[in-house]
């Protein structure tokens, strides 16, 4: 079968936007593959604010979420792979969900390439495996 995750990550997503609500995004910065503003990660995770205010041209593809935003005023394009997306929740009221596991996610190398044929040389780094096991982060209360 096909990972849930990024149907449930597009899913909460409308649901907290159609509340008129704020989505915001919990990343695992280990992750290869993974670009975000460096000097934001903290324990190895971001919250990321996703909201339709907050950032341009967002795409949630089934291998990877993929958006532009300013940090600190200045631009960056940001890259989650599904696998790094660890959660997704309101930030008035922290209604959402954390992921599981999902070796199937593991398994899909080839949804890097149906995502990123829009940005060709992205997922140069990405064609190499990690010498070390992913490992799951650890979720922290954010207020």
């Amino acid at each position: 079968m096909t990972p849930k995750r990024p149907y449930l990550l597009r899913a909460l997503y409308e649901w907290i936007v159609d509340n008129e609500l704020t989505p915001h995004l919990v990343v695992d910065a280990t992750i290869v593959g993974t670009v975000v503003p460096q000097n934001f990660v903290s324990d190895g995770q971001i919250v990321l604010n996703i909201s339709p205010s907050a950032v341009q041209g967002l795409q949630l593809g089934d291998a990877e979420v993929r958006f532009n935003a300013r940090f600190g005023g200045k631009p960056m394009q940001v890259v989650v792979p599904m696998t790094a997306a660890l959660a997704i929740y309101a930030r008035e009221n922290g209604a959402g969900a954390m992921f599981e596991a999902e070796p199937e996610l593991d398994k899909m190398p080839e949804l890097d390439d149906e995502v990123g044929d829009s940005n060709p040389g992205s997922n140069e780094g990405n064609d190499t495996p990690s010498d070390k096991p992913k490992k799951r982060g650890h979720l922290k209360v954010v207020k």
